[in-house]
């Protein structure tokens, strides 16, 4: 498991999956990631979950990763977007 990345699947979420929703599973699951700093539970249609994931794929950088980080910092504190 990584720092930053995609959310693992359960096997059950993976079984359900469709060919472009496996481009999620492209890099290494991590503990926080794009879809937790845009909204996490907020964000309910998996659709968007897949698009956020896959932009952190396709736009991946150590600076994007920082960004991620830093947010994750203040989210946290905040607890924007808990249930």
């Amino acid at each position: 498991m990584s720092t930053i990345g995609t959310r693992p699947p359960t096997v059950d979420e993976y079984i359900k999956y469709q060919y472009h929703h496996r481009a999620r599973i492209a890099i290494k699951p991590g503990i926080t990631g794009m879809w937790q700093v845009s909204g996490r539970s907020e964000i309910t249609d998996f659709e968007e979950i897949v698009r956020l994931d896959t932009e952190y794929i396709t736009n991946w950088s150590i600076a994007l990763d920082w960004k991620i980080l830093f947010k994750t910092v203040i989210i946290t504190l905040t607890g924007k977007g808990a249930m």
